[in-house]
C-alpha cells in the first residue's frame, strides 16, 4: 500500500458507496410507481448506456491528462443533482408531480447518475496509472517486475476500494434499517427520503480524492526540487503521461456517429429502438476496439480479444429482473432489514473472496476463471429456484424451522458473494502492465466499454425474459388504496430456470468458440 494510491481509491469508494441508496430505490419502486419488470429492465438498459461512452471519455482523459480532474466535478454535480431528484420525490412528491409526472423524474434520476459516475471511472482507471512510481525515493528506476506487481496490487484495491465502499454502505443500511417494517408511513417516507440525503457524501468523496491527489503533487515537486530537478522535469514527470497521446480520429468520430445514434434514436421513440442502439454501439466499439488491438503484437491481440469475448458472454447473461425481489419480499416475507443483512454479507465476503481468490486469479487464466464461476455459480442459483417450489417449507419442517427462507437464502449469498469481481481483476492488471504506455486510459475505457456493453446485453435479455414469463407484484392506488395491478408470480420458476440454464451454456460456448479459433486468454 501506498500513499499515492489513495485519490484513485477514494474515487472507486465513491462508486461503492453508491449502493446507500439500492434498497431504498427497491422499496420506494415497489410501494410508489407502478413501473413492470420488464419495463425497469429496459430502463436499466438506457441507464447502461453511458457506460459504452467511458472510450471517449477515456481517450478524453489522454489528450487532456493534466485537466482531467474537471471531469470528477462535473461527474460529482450529475450525482449529486440525480440524488436531490429522489430526495425531491419522497420528500416533496406533489411538488415534484405539479412539474412533470413521478415517473418522468425518477427516469430522469436514473439516467443522470451513470453519465457522472462514468466520468469519474474513466480518470480514476488512469489515476491507477498514475499512482504507481516507475523510480524509487532516489530517482533510480524501478525493475518491470515490480512496476508489474504494483499495477496488479493498484487493481485489486481499485477492486477492494470499490467493494469496501459496499461493505460501509450495506453496515449503514442494517443500522438505518432496523425496525423499518415497523414504521408509519409517514415515518418510513422520511427514513427514505434521509437515506438519500446522507448519499450526497458520495459526489463529496469522489471530489476528495481529487483534492488529495492534487496536495500529493504538490508535495511530489517539493521532493524532486530537492533532487535537484528543474521546473520543466518536475511539470513533465507530474502533469504529462509517460508519451504524448495524438487524438485518435477513429475513436473521436466513432464516439460522434454512436451518440448521434443513440440521441436520434432514443428521442425518436421507434420500434425496436433499444436494439438498434445496441447494435449500433457494438459495431462502434467492435471498430474502435479493432483499430487499437493494431498497437499490440500479434500474441497480446489474440490475448486481449479472447479475453473480450469470454468476458463480455460471461457479463451478458440475463437475470430474473426486479420480480424476483418483489417475489421474496411478498412471499418470503424479506423486509428493508433482512435485505440489508444479505447486502452486508454479500459486501464482506466479496470483499474477502478478492483476497481469497488473489493467488486463483494470478496464477489461472480468464478462461479457467469463467469456467470455475459459471459452475459456481449454477449451483449456487438453485436453492432460489428451490424455494419457489417449497424447499423452504421441506427444509424448515425437517430442522424445526432454523433451515428456513431466510436461512436458505444468507447460506446461498453466502456461498456466492466472493465470487463476484474475480473475473474482471485478471484483465484490468493485463491492461495496466501490457497496453502501450501512452494509451492506457484509452484501453481501459475500451475495454470497460466493451465490457459494460454486456451489461447492456445482459438488461436487453432480461427484458425479453421478462417479457415471455410475465411477474407482477400487486399496484395499489396511493389515494383510494384500490388494487390497480394484482401479483402474480406463477411464471417466475421458469423465469428463473431459464436463467440458471442460460447461465451454464452460454459461458462454456463462449470459451470453446475462443479456443475452436485460436485466441488465448489472458
Amino acid at each position: 500500500m501506498r500513499l499515492s494510491y489513495l485519490p484513485p481509491l477514494m474515487v472507486y469508494m465513491a462508486a461503492g458507496v453508491s449502493g446507500l441508496t439500492g434498497i431504498v430505490g427497491t422499496f420506494f419502486i415497489k410501494e410508489y410507481l407502478d413501473l413492470s419488470a420488464a419495463f425497469l429492465a429496459a430502463l436499466g438498459f438506457w441507464a447502461g448506456i453511458p457506460w459504452a461512452l467511458k472510450m471517449p471519455i477515456g481517450h478524453l482523459v489522454d489528450l487532456l491528462w493534466r485537466y482531467k480532474a474537471g471531469l470528477v466535478y462535473l461527474g460529482a454535480t450529475l450525482i449529486a443533482t440525480s440524488l436531490l431528484i429522489m430526495v425531491g420525490l419522497i420528500a416533496h412528491t406533489e411538488a415534484m408531480r405539479a412539474t412533470m409526472p413521478v415517473e418522468s423524474w425518477f427516469v430522469l434520476a436514473v439516467l443522470l447518475s451513470p453519465v457522472g459516475y462514468v466520468m469519474q471511472d474513466a480518470v480514476a482507471d488512469a489515476m491507477t496509472v498514475e499512482a504507481v512510481p516507475h523510480e524509487d525515493a532516489d530517482g533510480r528506476p524501478l525493475d518491470a517486475d515490480t512496476v508489474r506487481l504494483m499495477h496488479t496490487t493498484m487493481q485489486m484495491l481499485g477492486r477492494v476500494a470499490i467493494i469496501g465502499g459496499s461493505v460501509l454502505v450495506a453496515l449503514a443500511n442494517v443500522i438505518l434499517f432496523q425496525g423499518a417494517d415497523r414504521l408509519e408511513e409517514a415515518e418510513k417516507v422520511a427514513l427514505y427520503a434521509r437515506i438519500y440525503e446522507y448519499a450526497l457524501l458520495i459526489p463529496a468523496l469522489s471530489v476528495s480524492g481529487v483534492l488529495f491527489a492534487g496536495w500529493l503533487k504538490r508535495r511530489e515537486a517539493r521532493r524532486l526540487q530537492a533532487l535537484g530537478r528543474t521546473a520543466a522535469e518536475i511539470s513533465r514527470v507530474l502533469h504529462e503521461p509517460q508519451e504524448k497521446t495524438a487524438p485518435n480520429w477513429w475513436i473521436i468520430n466513432g464516439s460522434v456517429v454512436f451518440i448521434a445514434i443513440t440521441l436520434s434514436v432514443g428521442l425518436s421513440g421507434i420500434p425496436w429502438g433499444q436494439e438498434i442502439i445496441f447494435a449500433g454501439s457494438f459495431l462502434v466499439i467492435a471498430v474502435m476496439m479493432g483499430r487499437l488491438l493494431r498497437e499490440l503484437s500479434p500474441a497480446a491481440r489474440n490475448t486481449l480479444l479472447g479475453t473480450a469475448i469470454i468476458i463480455f458472454v460471461f457479463r451478458a447473461l440475463p437475470g430474473p429482473g426486479a420480480g424476483a425481489t418483489w417475489w421474496m419480499i411478498d412471499e418470503l416475507g424479506f423486509d428493508q432489514a433482512f435485505l440489508s443483512r444479505l447486502d452486508l454479507i454479500v459486501a464482506t465476503l466479496t470483499l474477502a473472496g478478492l483476497f481469497l481468490f488473489r493467488r486463483f486469479m494470478a496464477e489461472r487464466s480468464i478462461a479457467a476463471i469463467v469456467v470455475f464461476l459459471t459452475l459456481a455459480t449454477t449451483l449456487l442459483a438453485l436453492p432460489t429456484l428451490g424455494m419457489y417450489h417449497g424447499l423452504h417449507h421441506w427444509t424448515a419442517a425437517l430442522s424445526g424451522g432454523v433451515v428456513d427462507a431466510r436461512f436458505i437464502a444468507m447460506v446461498s449469498t453466502a456461498l456466492e458473494s466472493p465470487l463476484g469481481q474475480v473475473s474482471m481483476v485478471p484483465m484490468l492488471a493485463w491492461i495496466a502492465n501490457s497496453a502501450p504506455p501512452h494509451l492506457k486510459a484509452t484501453f481501459f475505457a475500451v475495454m470497460s466499454s466493451f465490457a459494460n456493453l454486456a451489461l447492456s446485453a445482459s438488461q436487453l435479455g432480461t427484458k425479453y425474459l421478462n417479457q415471455i414469463y410475465t411477474v407482477s407484484r400487486e399496484v395499489r392506488d396511493a389515494t383510494s388504496g384500490a388494487v390497480s395491478t394484482a401479483a402474480d408470480y406463477s411464471e417466475l420458476g421458469m423465469l428463473l430456470l431459464t436463467v440458471a440454464l442460460l447461465g451454464l451454456a452460454l459461458p462454456l460456448a463462449a470459451i470453446w468458440l475462443t479456443r475452436r479459433c485460436g485466441l488465448r486468454s489472458a
